[in-house]
């Protein structure tokens, strides 16, 4: 191979394809690099920029039929435009055949220069995926502009458009396998934008494993099991026992334990192998998520392509470890910048932070939700310095496939028992003042709100809230009690105009049976505040208020709910 690379006269160190691109370049036979006469000129189509068609003379115009609403002007349908409206089931009408058979794209050729750009009729071309993502590109534009017909010849400013489509595309491409190169992944992470032109965040790293700062020193300090089977036969109570915890995963790998207890995994000190159920977090992420550009101006955000069962491990919560003198510096620079990324580690004592803005993992990118799917809970592995645990993101319900994943910047987390461990009278989440960031806070001073067991003051509570508006047993003052109301007015014979009627006002606070309206029905209405059933912390049903406004005032927070 080497007497043949010489003939080649590459004087430099370039990667294999870029050789076969020379030879082919220069009609150089190298069957080393696997080129030879029969495929000399097969050249590899980088991306596609341009189309035009001409019709043939003659023939009869197509049925028009059944064409989408962004093509019912167009006569002539080409093969392609036919074909990518089939595989998208967009063109119901069978008998709109193409009729139009020559057609020719703008081809930028892989490893040569623009000016060497050429026009191919389609029947050259092979790339399918290519064609598909042009087409994908081209309709977009058309939604866009608000036009209905695929002209013969695109315009200059379309396409300029689709060749900056074509160049963006491959960008996140390019994020997409530097994303995926870095160790530790045992899942694709996708990244998709249809939204804009915004390509990879400037000053961020991927990384998989914390990044340790300056002047922090972290030392193992685990000490290994020595079960064989530590979930059905722990011995000692396996890690978390000797931690003085139960187990926390059930045998699917779902966490059993409470948001504020701590859970500790086997480590790489025990007998047990990397099959063990309690080995969750530190296998990594277990489905395919996506990086997507948001349609509503929240920027990035990352949605889960598979279905994720609740309580299942999604994520960790990556980036650099920081003193809190550090993070107050940065949090400062963050606050006029109108973003941050600070994530206070105080299990125990509020002496480290994580900072994800610049070295971060998939994390990064999720966005706020003041009714998340996500729940955060402390993990220790080989590392039992309580100062430094791992912050991991499980689910808090089913996520079905395509859904965004969000959790809360100001989340809150009810306090456990009285008897609580030091995990549980050390943790919650609440937003620094100081660095407006995500903090890990004492549940003593705050409370959760909407929780039906713990909190007697939620509203629309028909056990433990006396002074809740509509309950007919336990409220004195509502309006039209018959019974304990001696200000009522009207009397419930005479007046059928009464404030209060339980038969002739249908509009009375606290009828139990006949307002639909009432604030705290357990039953009629979908939009109570504290529903005990359905979701404490809800406002509104979540399928109808997708798009409201977010009021948690946090300065992270992105303008909506989900």
């Amino acid at each position: 191979m080497a007497e043949d690379l010489k003939g080649c006269q590459v004087v430099c160190k370039v990667t294999t394809n870029q050789l076969q691109t020379l030879c082919r370049h220069e009609g150089i036979v190298c069957l080393d690099l696997g080129v030879n006469r029969k495929q000399m000129h097969n050249f590899e189509v980088e991306y596609l920029c341009d189309y035009k068609r001409t019709f043939v003379p003659g023939r009869k115009t197509a049925n028009a039929t059944g064409v989408p609403k962004f093509l019912t002007d167009v006569v002539l349908v080409t093969e392609s435009i036919h074909l990518y409206l089939r595989e998208r089931e967009l063109l119901p009408c069978s008998n709109l055949q193409p009729v139009c058979e020559r057609e020719f794209y703008l081809v930028k050729w892989k490893g040569y220069p623009d000016h060497m750009n050429t026009w191919e009729p389609r029947k050259n071309l092979r790339c399918v995926e290519l064609l598909r993502q042009f087409w994908d590109d081209v309709f977009l534009e058309l939604q866009r502009q608000k036009k209905t017909v695929v002209p013969n010849r695109f315009e200059t400013e379309m396409s300029s458009y689709l060749e900056q489509r074509a160049r963006h595309r491959q960008s996140l491409q390019r994020w997409e396998t530097q994303i995926n190169s870095v160790g530790g992944l045992t899942k694709r992470i996708l990244v998709r934008n249809r939204v804009d032109l915004e390509g990879p965040p400037n000053n961020f790293t991927y990384i998989n494993n914390y990044k340790v700062g300056e002047g922090i020193s972290m030392t193992t300090m685990a000490v290994g099991c020595e079960c064989t089977n530590c979930l059905e036969n722990p011995v000692g109570g396996c890690c978390p026992g000797v931690s003085g915890h139960g187990f926390a995963y059930n045998e699917c790998g779902q966490v059993k334990v409470k948001p504020g207890e701590p859970i500790y995994e086997c480590n790489n000190m025990c007998r047990c192998g990397p099959n063990c159920p309690n080995r969750v977090v530190q296998r990594g992420i277990q489905h395919t998520l996506c990086i997507f550009k948001t349609d509503n101006g929240r920027g990035w955000g990352v949605r889960t392509s598979e279905r994720i069962r609740r309580h299942s491990f999604v994520m960790e919560y990556v980036g650099e470890i920081i003193t809190t003198e550090e993070a107050e510096r940065r949090g400062q620079v963050y606050d006029r910048q109108g973003a941050t990324y600070l994530f206070d580690l105080d299990y125990v004592e509020d002496e480290y932070t994580i900072d994800a803005a610049h070295y971060g993992n998939v994390s990064h990118f999720v966005n706020h939700s003041c009714n998340p799917n996500l729940q955060v809970y402390n993990v220790f592995i080989d590392n039992l310095d309580e100062r430094l645990p791992r912050l991991a993101f499980f689910s808090n319900r089913g996520i079905g496939a395509g859904e965004e994943l969000t959790f809360d910047y100001n989340m809150q987390i009810d306090p456990i028992d009285v008897e609580s461990t030091k995990m549980d009278s050390n943790f919650s989440m609440t937003i620094s003042p100081k660095k407006a960031s995500l903090v890990t806070g004492s549940p003593k001073k705050v409370h959760m709100t909407g929780s039906p067991k713990k909190v007697p003051l939620m509203t629309g509570s028909p056990k433990k809230d006396p002074l809740m508006t509509g309950s007919p047993k336990k409220d004195p003052l509502m309006t039209g009690s018959p019974k304990k109301d001696p200000l009522m007015t009207g009397s419930p014979k005479k007046d059928p105009l009464m404030t209060g009627s339980p038969k002739k006002d249908p509009l009375m606070i606290g009828s139990p049976r006949k307002d639909p309206l009432m604030i705290g029905s357990p039953r009629k209405d979908p939009l109570m505040i504290g529903s005990p059933r359905k979701d404490p912390l809800m406002i509104g049903s979540p399928k109808k208020r997708a798009r409201m406004e977010c009021k948690c005032g946090t300065d992270n927070c992105r303008g909506y709910l989900f």
